[in-house]
């Protein structure tokens, strides 16, 4: 399935949340099953069709499974298993944020947690952005596109650093009521 296609928006990594809820949202209402009274099968169709646009919503409003899509649709390999090793400089600093974040969970420091959390949401920032700009230069160039899927790890580091933060948050708070 092309998500892009699924709601009707052009391939890009760069794009605009607020429209593509409201298309969603938009297609959800058309495509609800009590529209569409009378034969099973064309409900069954809206039915089908509603699977597969909300399908399409989750990939598009993820941004690591934003990427996995075109990347995928370009004919480059993703997945874990498939792209290549991270940096040791970058896996080294991901050693010392999460060291960094163990301390501060330690020593129960809500302030410390969200400092090292704005700092992993503005690298996530710049790797995303990095991405739009990869995705917009190469276009559906597959060699162009290759170097840049190492930008995914990083995604998913980045990812699972602020789910641990989250999961943190809600220990500390919970504790202070």
């Amino acid at each position: 399935m092309d998500p892009f296609a699924t709601l009707g928006v052009a391939r890009r990594y760069d794009v605009d949340l607020r429209a593509l809820e409201k298309t969603h949202r938009e297609l959800s209402r058309a495509l609800h099953p009590d529209k569409h009274v009378g034969a099973a099968a064309g409900k069954r169709e809206a039915l089908s069709r509603a699977v597969e646009v909300n399908a399409a919503w989750r990939i598009l409003r993820d941004p690591v499974k934003r990427a996995e899509a075109l990347f995928s649709i370009y004919g480059v390999p993703v997945g874990e298993t498939n792209e290549p090793k991270s940096k040791p400089a970058f896996l080294m600093e991901m050693l010392e944020q999460r060291e960094a974040l163990d301390e501060a969970k330690q020593a129960k420091d809500l302030a410390r947690v969200h400092q090292l959390a704005e700092s992993i949401e503005a690298h996530a920032q710049a790797v995303q952005e990095a991405l739009a700009e990869a995705f917009s230069s190469a276009g559906a160039d597959r060699e162009k596109l290759g170097p840049h899927v190492s930008k995914l790890g990083e995604l998913r580091y980045f990812r699972r650093f602020l789910e641990e933060v989250s999961a943190i948050e809600d220990d500390l708070t919970t504790e202070e009521t």
